[in-house]
């Protein structure tokens, strides 16, 4: 759910005509899906006629690769996905393969615990690795995992051979009782030296990533590879780990259920998710290719 009052009847676009782009970069939860989770057969055509017109679409999203089966079947071409915030490149066509991965260092990672356990006392901590997620007892059970290993953050992150440990994509810390933008800003000032933090929940949880890792840098990357400029990129996002994205995309939009953050970052904006912002900036853009010829 957005944190600002949603637009729900109107998109506001950027100054200028609606550019031509080679690459259209978008979240997925709050941004492409709807509340439900779910896809609408309206994005998903959107999303068809946008790669059958040239255009390359990229999901740039914060959601681990196990949790990528909703958009699987929706991405062509390419076939890549940016998740974990910009930690992983996988390959959707390839069972979720990583591609890339831009690796938390272990010693980062206990750094910012130690700073975040001393700045927020009751801060409790998991660590997304490329094998999957593994929690602290204290941590809330959003998304229980059998397969998780349940210890403290130290224990989790121990490993006397880090070269042939499973790479840890993310840390995630959650405290029970302080606001989320004030956590953000805490652990920010507290961290901030040692790690990218930021956020895309409602709760007041974090995702910590390598210095200098976020959704924009790992699509700046993408892109170069592809010599793709931000010029020709739109990108679409609704919290504040899109923020980074939206400012290096040449035109990007926030959701009308946005952050008040998003919005402020971006050039333009689109109606809330479950009204299909993200479709309806795509259509436009095709149906004024189609006018200019």
């Amino acid at each position: 759910m957005g944190e600002d009052g949603a637009v729900t009847s109107a998109s506001q676009r950027p100054d200028g005509p609606t550019p031509a782009p080679r690459l259209i970069a978008t979240d997925l939860d709050g941004t492409l899906l709807r509340d439900d989770k779910s896809v609408s057969l309206r994005t998903v055509a959107a999303l068809a006629a946008a790669e059958e017109a040239g255009i390359e679409v990229f999901f740039v999203t914060g959601r681990p690769a196990r949790w990528m089966d909703v958009v699987s079947d929706h991405v062509h071409g390419h076939g890549l996905a940016i998740c974990a915030n910009g930690a992983a490149v996988v390959d959707l066509h390839a069972g979720r393969e990583f591609v890339e991965v831009r690796a938390l260092p272990r010693a980062t990672a206990l750094t910012v615990v130690n700073a975040l356990r001393t700045a927020a006392p009751g801060t409790s901590f998991a660590v997304e690795m490329t094998t999957g997620i593994n929690y602290e007892p204290a941590y809330p059970p959003f998304f229980q995992d059998p397969g998780a290993t349940v210890a403290t953050a130290e224990k989790l992150l121990h490993e006397e051979d880090d070269d042939h440990a499973a790479p840890v994509l993310k840390l995630l810390a959650h405290h029970p009782e302080m606001a989320p933008d004030d956590f953000l800003a805490l652990a920010r000032s507290a961290a901030g030296a040692y790690a990218s933090i930021t956020r895309s929940s409602p709760t007041a949880l974090l995702e910590i990533s390598g210095l200098g890792v976020s959704k924009a840098s790992t699509l700046e990357l993408c892109c170069a590879e592809r010599g793709i400029s931000p010029a020709e990129v739109v990108a679409f996002g609704d919290m504040p780990n899109d923020v980074e994205m939206l400012r290096w995309a040449g035109t990007s939009y926030a959701m009308g259920n946005a952050h008040p953050d998003v919005i402020a970052a971006a050039s333009g904006r689109t109606v809330a998710n479950n009204e299909d912002g993200v479709a309806v900036v795509i259509e436009r853009i095709l149906a004024e290719r189609t006018a200019r010829g």
